[in-house]
């Protein structure tokens, strides 16, 4: 059975930083992409970022572009989402996606119907 486990979230003031962990178990991810997205209360899920399966390329959405930092290690079958500068709009349960179904672009990696496999979430709450 595949489980996608995150660690990391909390309470952080605005202008803070937080590292989120997304462990896979039951089957390696190195050959696969893998994202995170977010979802504020009241507001549909979103896509924040997406890093291919060495690393090489990685994706953002404009409204954390320059703040978060997605990127992975295979030895440990983690991906990791480090987020500076944190502001109160970036308040929501957070979640990894692995598992992607199609290409590596925009077309797919941002939408969550393309991910096979989700973590529960993690609740990242940032007070001003």
């Amino acid at each position: 059975q595949v489980q996608l486990v995150e660690s990391g979230g909390g309470l952080v003031q605005a202008g803070g930083s937080l590292r989120l962990s997304c462990a896979a178990r039951g089957r390696t991810f190195s050959s696969d992409a893998m994202g995170w997205f977010r979802q504020a209360p009241g507001k549909e899920r979103e896509f924040v970022a997406a890093i291919s399966w060495n690393g090489g390329s990685t994706y953002y959405a404009d409204s954390v572009k320059g703040r978060f930092t997605i990127s992975r290690d295979n030895t440990k079958n983690t991906v990791y989402l480090q987020m500076n500068s944190l502001k109160p709009e970036d308040t929501a349960v957070y979640a990894c996606a692995a598992g992607l179904q199609g290409p590596f672009r925009m077309g797919t990696y941002g939408r969550i119907s393309s991910w096979n496999y989700w973590a529960q979430g993690t609740q990242v709450t940032v007070s001003s």
